[in-house]
């Protein structure tokens, strides 16, 4: 079968108040199913995720099978956007194909792959998942019993894990810091820095219709900038439970453009924090520690691999 076909191998305003975090949800939904005693059923959550994918056959198997391998109470519909791969993805893709939706064309890059992928999915709950990165066991409950219990709720994200090459966790502290960050989370932080983690985010379909899709102009920081259009309109919901784990390495995407996807971040936050001079000088000496920071790792990380290699 062509690796390169164009077409799918198969058919491919807030409350007042909404919950925090996960287990404020819970209290909430228990609060409510106690005190009315009239909703017998939660609806139940229909996801579509998509992963843009180009040559990381050495990664998209173990990506794939983390989608393919969560359970729950939830409808699923997993589409993978490849660009064209020549490294043996293609045949990878192949051997899932009952299981979920593909197509493999050149494209214009990763926001056009995700784009892609968003358009042609079905689910009433979207987000998007890297090639290299993998969702953790329970994610997609733990966020459907979100959506299920909050209609209000309108996105979440959860704690994010990182890891290497070879799954080992690493950058515990990075961890650490922005599971403390998203607990105290305000628009003013999020504009300050971006701690919310791509791979553990979901949002309902509504916001993709009223507030659009990635833009491509921003191809460091589409993410941040999608984040900040939701986060203009309502709070996330938080769950503070492991949901995903990061791939950090450094020929990845990340890893291999830090400076410049920082500088990007600071290009989207300025366009959403007019007037707030204070705020922006806070965001530009945070930043140049943090890149002082990842320099510093950086270095340590070759030097490493330099040390593994005599």
């Amino acid at each position: 079968m062509s690796r390169a076909g164009a077409r799918l191998r198969r058919p491919l305003a807030p409350a007042a108040h909404a919950p925090r975090d996960l287990f404020e949800a819970r209290r909430l939904a228990s609060t409510q199913w106690s005190t009315t005693n009239a909703m017998t059923e939660l609806a139940r959550v229909r996801f579509s995720i998509v992963t843009p994918s180009f040559n990381q056959a050495r990664f998209i198997r173990r990506t794939i099978e983390s989608v393919l391998g969560q359970q729950g109470d939830f409808d699923l519909e997993y589409l993978v956007v490849d660009g064209g791969s020549t490294d043996g993805t293609a045949a990878i893709l192949e051997g899932f194909a009952t299981r979920l939706q593909w197509i493999s064309e050149p494209d214009r890059g990763q926001v056009d792959a995700i784009n892609k992928g968003l358009e042609r999915s079905t689910g009433d709950v979207v987000g998007w998942l890297n090639s290299d990165d993998v969702l953790l066991p329970g994610a997609l409950r733990r966020a459907a019993e979100v959506f299920a219990s909050h209609p209000e709720v309108e996105w979440v994200h959860g704690r994010c894990r990182i890891i290497d090459e070879r799954d080992r966790r690493v950058r515990r502290g990075v961890e650490a810091y922005k599971h403390l960050r998203s607990r105290r989370y305000s628009f003013e932080s999020l504009l300050t820095e971006n701690f919310i983690s791509q791979m553990t985010v979901f949002w309902r379909r509504s916001l993709l219709h009223e507030l659009g899709y990635l833009d491509p102009q921003f191809p460091l920081a589409f993410d941040y900038e999608l984040w900040l259009r939701f986060a203009r309109r309502s709070a996330p919901v938080y769950i503070g439970q492991p949901q995903a784990c990061f791939r950090w390495y450094e020929a990845s995407k990340s890893g291999a453009n830090f400076e410049a996807q920082f500088a990007e971040n600071d290009a989207v936050a300025f366009s959403y924090a007019t007037g707030q001079s204070s705020l922006l000088r806070r965001r530009r000496r945070r930043n140049s520690l943090f890149v002082a920071i990842y320099r510093v790792m950086a270095a340590g990380r070759r030097l490493e691999s330099g040390v593994r290699q005599k």
